[in-house]
This record gives C-alpha cells, structure tokens and sequence, in this order.
C-alpha cells in the first residue's frame, strides 16, 4: 500500500479495511476551492491503492462543509468567467473521481452543510447526519447554478419536485427533513456521530468487499 499522502486541505488515514477523509480547514467551516477540490480528487484515486474497502468523509470542527469557496470569486484573477468555469470544471471531476471509488463511502454530516458541500455528501454512499445539522443549497440567491453534477446527484435520491424546491428556495433544512426525504440514512445525536458512523463502517468492513463492491455498481 502506497504511504499516505499529504495534504493542505485534507487528511486521509486507512486502519485496515477503513479509510477516513477529513477536511481540515475548521477554521473556514472546510470550504471547497480549487485546492480542496483538487486533493480530494486525488485522495480518491490514492484509497484505490490501499486495503480500504470502506471509506468515512467528514470534517473537522463544527462543520461537515460550506461548501464552494465564493473568496476565490472576489479575489479571482481578471477573468471571472474563466475562473468559475475551471471551478465547477473540477467540482465535478471531484465528484466523478468520488463516484468512481471501489470502496463504499459514508458521510459522516455535522452542523452547516452549504452547496457544494451537500454535493460532497450527496456523492458519498451512505449518509449519517448529527441532529444539529443544517442543509442548504444557496447557488440561486447567489445568481448561479448549482453545479459540480449536484442537480442530477439530488434527483438520484430525492424526488424531483422537491429538488426543485430546495434548489430554487434555497431554504434550509434540517437533518429529520433530510432523512424523511431519503437524502440522509441515519439522524443521530451530535454526540453519537462518531461511534454511530465508526459501527456503521465496522459492520460493512466485515461483510466481502467484492460483494459490497458490486452493490455499489448496481445501485449507481
């Protein structure tokens, strides 16, 4: 297995069957700019080399993610256009590079989950949310589109109608509506999150990876 690599943005570490990527910018609430993108792009091919056949994504501090990092839009170079467009350009390779892990991923969600950060969530596996976590998908009052495949990742797992409303809102919602709308699998207390997602990797990483594997396959 290749050492583990380092990052500025993020941390990875696998134990045996289990792999964890955390992002490591508390401080911003872990927001996701060209070097976050890039580097968990680059965490994902680098678990493909290990023995890890389960994956937990989370965050450091207070939150799971806010998502897309609208500083790089302020302070960004003198073509804007350019800019955003090799943003949402590596947000969906991000996103592909996520979908195209072997090992089955599991989001563990806590506090604000903003934007690109619910597409991170939304392209993990499974998804287990702390009760204080908040959902919202802000693009629209912002004046541009949910990108990085998020609008098609949505539908894959909340009906239509009410991707529609979420995206177009942009009103946030909380963890239970999350998981009634079959977005989030688990609500837990902020307290639990971490035991609860550590058993939940635990009891997978017992079960044959090739079988997990091919479930993951067939249901994307």
């Amino acid at each position: 297995m290749a050492d583990a690599p380092e990052f500025s943005t993020l941390r990875v570490e696998v134990d045996g069957p289990i792999g964890r990527m955390t992002l490591t910018q508390a401080d911003k609430l872990n927001p996701l700019g060209t070097v976050p993108l890039r580097e968990i792009a680059l965490a994902a091919q680098w678990f493909d080399s290990t023995d890890a056949h389960i994956v937990i994504v989370t965050g450091e501090g207070r939150g799971f993610s806010s998502g897309f990092d609208l500083r790089e839009f302020a302070g960004g170079g003198s073509d804007d256009s350019v800019s955003s467009r090799d943003q949402a350009d590596l947000g969906r390779l991000m996103a592909e590079a996520m979908d195209r892990m072997s090992a089955l991923t599991i989001a563990a969600i806590k506090g604000p989950c903003v934007g690109g950060g619910v597409v991170l969530a939304g392209v993990c596996d499974l998804r287990i949310a702390a009760d204080d976590t908040v959902f919202s998908i802000p693009e629209v009052d912002l004046g541009i589109p949910l990108a990085w495949g998020g609008i098609p990742r949505l539908v894959r797992e909340i009906p239509p109608a009410i991707v529609r409303e979420l995206v177009l809102t942009c009103r946030p919602f909380d963890a239970e509506e999350a998981r009634e709308l079959g977005f989030v699998n688990r609500v837990v207390s902020r307290a639990d999150l971490e035991s609860t997602v550590d058993g939940v990797a635990a009891e997978l990483a017992n079960k044959a990876p090739s079988v997990v594997r091919a479930t993951k396959r067939q249901v994307n």
